[in-house]
């Protein structure tokens, strides 16, 4: 017997390879509220077409019979028959199998429905219920997805398309992405650093917030290139000294590049406290022991402690040593800790002294509405540098953060200016065993109390603490193929468990599922260029904001003379 493997059809070139806006694409034929709706496929042109052009992770509407639109994710598609001899004995020819898909065969997806549109109502609310049997499902079309996630406007920016939706933008609400801390997880090379740069473009070009970047590869201040050789702008490029400065930690590397920036930090010895390096315990492995003995030390030789662990005075060590011989040290300890502490030598921003508060030039900048990226140049390779720095800064930035939204009394006028602070690395300092005791920790969990968020850019969510990543707002997930990893993103996420189908389907590279505080519903997106066409928009909306404000001084000046 000859099978005949010869299916001819005009398909490709007769047929779009998706599915248009608004055209219907099946029917309800059961289904719950918890484990989502099953969909009866229409045949297409081509008979069994159709489920070949709906993709896991597409938007579909179903229009219920009272008049409701309830707003579903396609979540699984699958394969059904009314004959179950069609598995043993498929057709043998592609007559018979296009006559089999036409009566016996047919496709069938699984949709989460998300929201429902009430008759008379503009504003979609969390569903509640189900529609009826037999409605009819549709592909959605722009008007429906303006609808749910609001046009492009100084609130609203686009970050995306739909997939197989390339005209129809997915914009997300910058205000409620910066009210509550956020997340870009994906395993490396799906593109996190540029999801996470556009996000930052249109929340400083929106003056939603300051950033505070701790940019540890390099990758937010100035040009990149990919790994194909192309250039893509950094944030200083994109923006003016009146937007963003870029502050090295290694002028000498930042200048070899061609890299403009507006300072070079400094630290001093004597400002260093225990509480900045005990966060470090882990990559230093200094025990509980030795940590206590940090702050012993603080407390008996008072600002200079740190200085004095490193010298090589013999003044400075007779007096280290008396400790040991009066029994508050033990000999072991004090010398593992000085072993364990050279790397601070190698650390050329670390200096005896320095005239300029950073703290302070930092603190007025970012209130001032500047963001500011922090590059490491090549401390971005030392994991103790970036996290000594980022913890350093983090905890006095957000010390002056409280105590100046303390003395505003409620006054808006007086409050900080909101502040996002963007972390690369993120479970090092969030780690569940030290999350508790660090100041990002502390950050996450008080959902800006003091005018300050986190935005955690990782790609091993699993290693973050469950009680921080519950307090993640927004997640932007790009591809990941580790369980724990995957679970740890759905934690706290209603549905979860149609959702991890979809994000195991994203592609490699551009594409992310959105969900959480600043997206009314799940999406899966295809994530916009960094290229030209945002350049230009940023230019365009930095000029207006520039007019804007020489219109209000000049109104000033006529005003007062």
């Amino acid at each position: 017997m000859t099978i005949e493997l010869d299916f001819e059809n005009d398909f490709s070139e007769n047929q779009d390879n998706a599915i248009a806006p608004g055209i219907r694409v099946g029917t309800i034929v059961g289904g719950s509220l918890s484990k989502g709706l099953i969909v009866k496929l229409d045949a297409g042109e081509l008979p069994g077409s159709m489920i070949e052009q709906l993709a896991v992770g597409r938007y579909v509407v179903v229009r219920g019979l009272t008049e409701r639109r309830f707003f579903c994710i396609v979540t699984d598609v699958s394969l059904e028959h009314t004959n179950p001899s069609i598995e043993s004995n498929p057709p043998e020819t592609a007559d018979m199998a296009e006559i089999y898909r036409s009566t016996l065969a047919y496709g069938k997806a699984n949709v989460a429905p998300m929201l429902v549109l009430e008759r008379g109502s503009k504003v979609p609310k969390p569903v509640k219920t189900i529609p009826a049997h037999f409605s009819i499902v549709a592909q959605a079309n722009e008007e429906d997805v303006a609808q749910v996630f609001g046009k492009e406007d100084s609130d609203h920016f686009y970050i995306g398309n739909p997939i197989e939706m390339d005209q129809v933008p997915i914009n997300v609400n910058l205000d409620r992405f910066v009210e509550r801390s956020s997340g870009v997880f994906g395993k490396s090379g799906t593109g996190k650093s540029f999801i996470t740069r556009t996000l930052l473009s249109g929340i400083i070009k929106s003056s939603k917030a300051s950033c505070l970047i701790f940019d540890m590869h390099n990758d937010y201040g100035w040009a990149i290139k990919n790994e194909h050789g192309s250039e893509y702008k950094g944030l200083q490029q994109l923006f003016d000294a009146n937007r963003v400065n870029v502050i090295t930690l290694d002028p000498k590397t930042s200048q070899a590049r061609g890299n403009r920036h507006d300072g070079a930090l400094h630290i001093p010895y004597d400002a260093i406290e225990p509480e900045d390096i005990a966060m470090l315990a882990g990559v230093l492995t200094l025990s509980e022991v030795q940590v206590n003995a940090l702050y012993f030390l603080r407390r008996r030789l008072g600002r200079k402690w740190l200085r004095k662990l490193l010298s090589n005075d013999e003044n400075d060590q007779s007096e280290l040593d008396e400790f040991v011989q009066q029994g508050d040290l033990i000999k072991g300890t004090l010398g593992a800790i000085q072993r364990k502490f050279e790397i601070f030598r190698r650390m050329g921003f670390l200096q005896k002294n320095v005239s300029e508060d950073l703290v302070e030039t930092l603190f007025q900048k970012l209130n001032s509405g500047i963001s500011i990226v922090l590059e490491f140049g090549t401390y971005g390779d030392s994991l103790p540098a970036y996290m000594f720095v980022a913890n350093y800064l983090t905890r006095r930035i957000h010390h002056r953060y409280v105590d100046t939204k303390n003395k505003a009394f409620g006054d808006k006028v007086d409050e900080p200016n909101p502040l996002m602070i963007v972390i690369e690395e993120a479970h090092k300092f969030l780690d569940p065993e030290i999350s508790r005791h660090t100041i990002f920790g502390t950050i996450a969990r008080e959902l800006r109390k003091y005018n300050v968020t986190l935005l955690v850019v990782d790609q091993r969510p699993s290693g973050i603490d469950d009680e921080v990543m519950s307090q993640i707002g927004t997640r932007v997930t790009c591809l990941l193929d580790n369980e724990s990893d995957i679970r740890s993103v759905f934690s706290g996420v209603s549905g979860a468990s149609a959702l991890r189908e979809v994000l195991a389907r994203l592609d490699t590279q551009q594409q992310a599922l959105i969900m959480g505080h600043a997206v009314p519903m799940p999406v899966v997106i295809r994530t916009r260029d960094y290229g030209p066409a945002l350049y230009e928009e940023i230019s365009q909306r930095t000029h207006q904001m520039q007019s804007d404000e020489d219109k209000v001084a000049q109104a000033k000046t006529d005003l007062f003379g």
